[in-house]
């Protein structure tokens, strides 16, 4: 299953969720929400798959402690800096893409401030010279994304600092 998402152009498939759904709010939540989950899927499965073989869930089965047990005292805690790192660098993703469904005209309204908006009013002023109503924007946008991602490494580093080199 998670294949399949992961096979699709985010894009094109968040366009056609937004589409379904009615566009606006709920259609930038649902085509976001269904198109971002596999790759923290996939990280998180990973990992867990790691810990599963560790040393120390061996001694605690030999213990005799339930899956349950395992999963809630060994498992969950280890995961849970993966989970918090995986959805700050998500993070970016998601500002990127909720800017290119408003800019097409499939996300938010007019009427809500939003930099895929400024960035689409900005493209019918080109051709008149006005370039500059769209390359702040722009820059504002990258900056914003560049940031964020700064901050989810920054986060990594810091919740893990063994795995700098990964």
């Amino acid at each position: 299953m998670i294949e399949i998402f992961i096979g699709m152009p985010h894009l094109v498939f968040m366009i056609l969720l937004a589409f379904i759904v009615g566009g606006g709010e709920k259609g930038i939540i649902v085509g976001v929400g269904l198109t971002h989950w596999p790759s923290l899927a996939r990280m998180l499965r990973a990992e867990i798959l790691k810990i599963k073989t560790e040393n120390f869930i061996e001694i605690s089965r030999q213990f005799g402690k339930s899956e349950y047990f395992i999963f809630k005292e060994h498992i969950l805690k280890h995961i849970i800096t993966q989970k918090i790192v995986g959805f700050t660098l998500l993070f970016p993703h998601v500002i990127l893409h909720e800017s290119a469904l408003t800019f097409l005209g499939f996300g938010l309204s007019p009427q809500t401030p939003a930099l895929g908006i400024i960035l689409s009013e900005g493209v019918g002023n080109i051709s008149r010279g006005y370039w500059w109503l769209i390359l702040f924007p722009a820059i504002f946008l990258i900056l914003i994304v560049k940031s964020f991602d700064s901050i989810g490494e920054r986060i990594k580093i810091l919740l893990n600092p063994t795995r700098l080199h990964e």
